[in-house]
């Protein structure tokens, strides 16, 4: 299933499209990192948000860009179903951002998994951006037995047993929450 959400025509326009996948495991924060992305700052917009069921196109203009946002919904049946298409799905890819939720350490393995896949399917000709975001690495975020830096730090070696040696990735620390922010007021 895809549904696309065209906020402006961009098919017309002579501007690149930069085409980006976001992809994980369900819960993961996705959808809320795409609404980041398209700017959207009303935080009634992340208070609920429902499940991606398939992937979800957002087509919009921003820094003087056309961006086409894939959201991907992270459940396993879906999962399964993107690799029967996925020659298709990564055609035109510019990025592709791999969310791990970091509080959720009991799918650290399949999280993990999911991606070995994504990244496997990518040919090597292909020059494709990979971004991991560690997610939900959020200011109020509680340290415990089952999640501290050691945990964090465990996850990190698993990446870099999991991804091939000369594949190129940035690693990223994310959350959707400021802990500060101040604006001059004149």
């Amino acid at each position: 299933m895809t549904t696309s959400n065209n906020n402006k025509s961009i098919k017309d326009s002579k501007k690149l499209i930069v085409k980006i996948l976001v992809m994980g495991l369900d819960n993961s924060g996705k959808s809320s990192i795409v609404n980041c992305l398209k700017g959207i700052k009303n935080l009634s917009a992340f208070n609920s948000p429902k499940p991606t069921r398939g992937r979800i196109i957002q087509n919009f203009e921003a820094l003087d860009s056309n961006y086409a946002i894939w959201d991907f919904g992270g459940q396993r049946a879906f999962r399964d179903a993107y690799f029967q298409d996925i020659d298709s799905i990564l055609k035109g890819t510019s990025k592709i951002i791999y969310t791990i939720d970091l509080q959720d350490v009991n799918r650290y393995d399949e999280a993990l998994e999911y991606m070995r896949r994504v990244i496997s399917s990518i040919d090597k000709q292909q020059k494709i951006d990979f971004s991991i975001f560690l997610h939900k690495f959020d200011p109020d975020l509680v340290f415990n037995e089952e999640l501290n830096e050691e945990v964090i730090n465990n996850l990190i070696k698993k990446i870099k047993v999991v991804t091939p040696p000369k594949f190129t990735y940035s690693l990223h620390k994310t959350s959707i929450y400021a802990i500060f922010e101040k604006t001059l007021i004149t």
